[in-house]
């Protein structure tokens, strides 16, 4: 199934954590919180202002993003659990090592 959201909303799938700690321990699924980090899956088009004229997305597919704790909706799309949110939920994007940082 194909799916698009719609306006500022963006499908978003989580990026799971790391399973051991610095020091070597290993962190049963029990005791890991949920990520706040994912990468951008599908995005809609941008919101509109009162005159109509869109607002382009500051996030693109592929982007890796930090998002907050109880940001989004859960859905499943495909058999997958992912998040839908709205672009403003998304607290910034993460750029790789020798990447530039997005100009916004």
């Amino acid at each position: 199934m194909a799916f698009k959201p719609l306006h500022d909303r963006v499908l978003v799938r989580r990026v799971e954590g790391e399973e051991k700690t610095k020091g070597g321990l290993i962190i049963p699924d029990t005791a890991k919180e949920k990520p706040a980090e994912g990468e951008v899956v599908a995005c809609g088009d941008g919101a509109r202002k009162d005159s109509g004229e869109l607002i382009p997305m500051a996030v693109n597919v592929g982007d890796r993003i930090l998002f907050g704790k109880w940001s989004g909706t859960e859905v499943t799309v495909d058999g997958e659990e992912m998040l839908i949110m709205k672009e403003s939920d998304i607290l910034g994007i993460i750029s790789s090592k020798g990447a530039s940082a997005k100009a916004a």
